[in-house]
């Protein structure tokens, strides 16, 4: 039987947990902006988007895409949250500065102070003790603990710091997505790696009576719930307010990403039974924000400041959206009342992933496609502009400006204009899709002519690897390859669910 995921989107990485009869959930965001972007449910089945922790990280010459630097595969990763004494704490680290950043709010919706904590720590868990005293759980392969000072700022000068348990003979993936808990008295790690033999994503959990005492464990689900031999591992554990256990771990699904799988939790003789087939939560009677969709580039009040902020959390655009890096917004100007979305270019690139200010948007499993307008009217020539299904080895269909006329193209990062097609106007719809049905993984783009869509180019093949290291994406693009200045207006994005 086949079981679909949780979110039908790239989600990875997560950790959840519940404050009262509210669950909030933070996923990997990499290089994407604003970042580390928090969930909200009232059931572990619907979820909506609550905040983004920041706007920007640290603007350094990757995350703005300056040159031809940029950060991609890297950025944030694996973030721990956690609820203590009325105040969230929210710690990770990001690979391309080096820092484990570390936040904190005492309102999930407003301003989170932002600090550090000296050192870096893979994958890293908080735990705040009964005792006052805090801990980070971390590594690779080596998975190791360390006590950190009252105020998290650093280690302790002689608290505790152990090697916990090692994975250092497996040549796949090694132990690491550390997720520490102290549950009635004893210590969990749960932990993500591969089987030796091949790889297979597989859970693994390690108990110990003190923080002193021996790890003991092993595997505890090694499934793929009937998809593609793909395993499932990495990610939290969460009680409900009636006492029932559940985890929510991600599981990877090809070009689209990795995406959340609900599993409930079972105790036998302390220790935890993740069953794919358990009895799952009711769903609250509660109307979710969608984390994906059309828009028309307009604006309208949702009731509270609060839910005006929540809806446009992407810097004044919905929050369904996210700049691929940071954004320069003295770029990118709209009109809300004719619903257009402005982009200038002030740098030469060699392909779309060194563009300043691209728009993106998770796409969707089983299948999804995106429409835009483009109007053209005032780029320059060797621009182009367009929609693209965003990775490292991208798919995209454009206009350009050739000479003063204007060309429709559909290429990849191999080969720029594979098909290029004269038109006679600068204002055109295009349209990217994809399929990822049991990772068939291949997209498709076209060009409205009149009433009908055409197919420009040929088929693509979409992959997930690393160096990205996010599944695809829509992204709404312009750069310019021999003049800067020019400026293109989007409209009208729609966004189109396949059936499963």
């Amino acid at each position: 039987m086949q079981h679909y995921p949780l979110i039908p989107l790239d989600y990875p990485d997560p950790d959840v947990i519940r404050v009262e009869d509210t669950y909030y959930m933070v996923t990997t965001t990499m290089h994407f902006m604003p970042g580390c972007e928090i969930l909200r449910s009232y059931d572990l089945i619907n979820w909506e988007h609550l905040t983004f922790v920041y706007d920007v990280l640290d603007c350094s010459s990757k995350q703005t895409l300056k040159g031809q630097e940029n950060a991609y595969g890297k950025g944030m990763w694996a973030a721990s949250l956690r609820y203590h004494d009325g105040i969230f704490y929210l710690c990770f680290v990001a690979n391309d500065t080096g820092k484990t950043y570390l936040f904190r709010t005492d309102d999930l919706e407003r301003t989170w102070i932002r600090s550090e904590i000296k050192g870096f720590y893979h994958d890293a868990s908080l735990l705040f003790d009964d005792d006052g005293k805090v801990y980070i759980a971390y590594g690779n392969k080596n998975i190791y603990l360390t006590e950190l000072k009252a105020d998290l700022s650093g280690p302790l000068e002689g608290g505790l710091h152990r090697l916990l348990i090692s994975d250092t003979d497996n040549t796949m993936l090694g132990y690491e997505g550390t997720h520490f808990y102290k549950i009635n008295g004893k210590y969990y790690l749960f932990l993500i790696h591969s089987k030796k033999e091949e790889w297979r994503r597989v859970e693994a959990c390690y108990m110990a009576e003190s923080l002193l005492g021996e790890f003991v464990g092993g595997d505890i689900f090694d499934e793929d719930n009937g998809y593609c031999h793909q395993g499932i591992a990495q990610g939290g554990i969460v009680d409900t307010p009636d006492g029932k256990w559940y985890s929510i771990l991600f599981q990877d699904y090809g070009a689209v990403g990795r995406v959340p799988v609900l599993l409930s939790v079972t105790w036998e003789e302390d220790f935890p039974v993740m069953d794919a087939e358990g009895k799952m939560p009711e769903e609250a009677d509660y109307s979710y924000m969608p984390l994906y969709g059309s828009d028309d580039f307009g604006f309208e009040w949702q009731g509270t400041l609060k839910d005006t902020k929540r809806k446009y959390g992407c810097f004044g655009l919905q929050s369904i959206w996210q700049f691929n890096h940071t954004p320069d917004l003295s770029l990118v100007t709209m009109d809300r009342d004719k619903g257009k979305l402005m982009i200038k270019t002030d740098k030469l690139c060699q392909n779309l992933t060194q563009a300043k200010n691209v728009l993106t948007q998770r796409m969707k499993y089983p299948g999804c496609a995106g429409e835009i307008t483009i109007d053209a009217t005032a780029v320059n020539n060797g621009d182009y502009a367009g929609i693209c299904i965003l990775q490292a080895d991208f798919g995209m269909v454009a206009i350009t400006k050739k000479e003063n006329r204007y060309y429709l193209v559909m290429g990849n990062r191999e080969v720029l204009e594979q098909e290029v097609i004269e038109v006679d106007s600068p204002v055109v719809e295009l349209r990217a899709e994809a399929d990822f049905t049991n990772m068939t993984d291949i997209s498709t783009y076209y060009y409205k002519k009149g009433t009908q869509w055409v197919t420009i180019g040929n088929t693509h093949k979409l992959t997930f690897d690393l160096a990205h290291f996010t599944g695809c994406r829509f992204g709404l693009f312009y750069y310019a390859t021999e003049e800067t200045g020019g400026t293109v207006e989007f409209s009208g994005f729609r966004y189109v669910e396949k059936d499963r």
